[in-house]
């Protein structure tokens, strides 16, 4: 028994005989509360009978890999069919527009996502931002730098998707006297005009453009944008193209040089645009 090194020895542990019906049980336990951690399993197992302390609890809960799911945090839900594209149409130019999200991926599968904004009376591509992933903040200067170029709408219309329904937009949009019209939750036919848009844009371009890279994604976009606004008759409008319906459309929410939001001064532009952040 002498010079034996010490990292040959190993104490070798014993099983109680209970343990199998104590995993057992523990099983059962968790099925029917699966919202238990293993101290609540350890005072149920207690209130059984069984003499058991935490740390046993624990390592078998270990052992076996049990853990308590994840809270799912509920989805915030502000849309109703009141306010969907059949029952509360754009009227004029700059009445109402609308927005949603589109996706796609690189050649090397790098996610993408487009931001498109139309103009639903003159069926316009007011923007289409294509970025690795796009925030309410960057939803927010999105809409900032077509204000400061076309005007401030009356309605913006959406599904309920988290970047429209954050805090942060609604509060910016009730700054500036604008209603968010949400649709009700799957309900996609009451954004119908996002959705034709997206349908179009996804068998004319995103199906037949491979994208190397983000450059090349925007660069693309560009491009096609520039050319359905300007060059592609669409059918809706008589067969002219959105740029040239809209030229003949009057609007009802016209600024002037030096002003922006509805009559604001342009020096209050970048206060009203970051106001949100506050």
């Amino acid at each position: 028994m002498l010079h034996q090194p010490r990292s040959s020895q190993r104490y070798t542990a014993k099983v109680p005989d209970d343990e199998p019906v104590l995993v057992k049980r523990i099983f059962e336990l968790v099925r029917k509360h699966p919202r238990y951690g293993y101290r609540f399993i350890t005072a149920k197992l207690r209130q059984e009978g069984w003499q058991v302390n935490f740390k046993r609890i624990y390592r078998l809960w270990r052992r076996e890999g049990l853990k308590v799911p994840k809270k799912k945090r509920k989805k915030r839900r502000l849309g109703t069919s009141r306010n969907g594209c059949h029952r509360r149409r754009a009227e004029y130019k700059n009445h109402v527009w609308c927005w949603d999200f589109i996706f796609d991926r690189t050649t090397s599968g790098s996610p993408l996502k487009w931001l498109s904004i139309e103009d639903e009376f003159t069926r316009e591509s007011l923007a289409l931002k294509v970025d690795r992933s796009i925030t309410s903040e960057d939803v927010i200067d999105t809409l900032a730098e077509l204000f400061a170029m076309r005007g401030v709408p009356c309605h913006i219309r959406s599904d309920n998707g988290p970047e429209f329904v954050a805090k942060a937009i609604q509060r910016w949009l009730g700054q500036l006297e604008i209603e968010a019209l949400y649709i009700e939750p799957g309900s996609p036919w009451e954004n119908g005009y996002a959705e034709s848009f997206h349908s179009r844009l996804r068998d004319e371009f995103l199906a037949t453009e491979e994208f190397e890279n983000l450059a090349a994604a925007r660069r693309l976009t560009t491009a096609w944008r520039e050319d359905y606004n300007h060059h592609r008759p669409h059918s809706s409008l008589g067969y002219v193209t959105p740029a040239e319906y809209a030229a003949r459309c009057p609007t009802r929410t016209l600024i002037t040089s030096g002003t922006n939001f509805r009559g604001r001064p342009a020096r209050e532009r970048r206060r009203v645009r970051l106001r949100h952040r506050r």
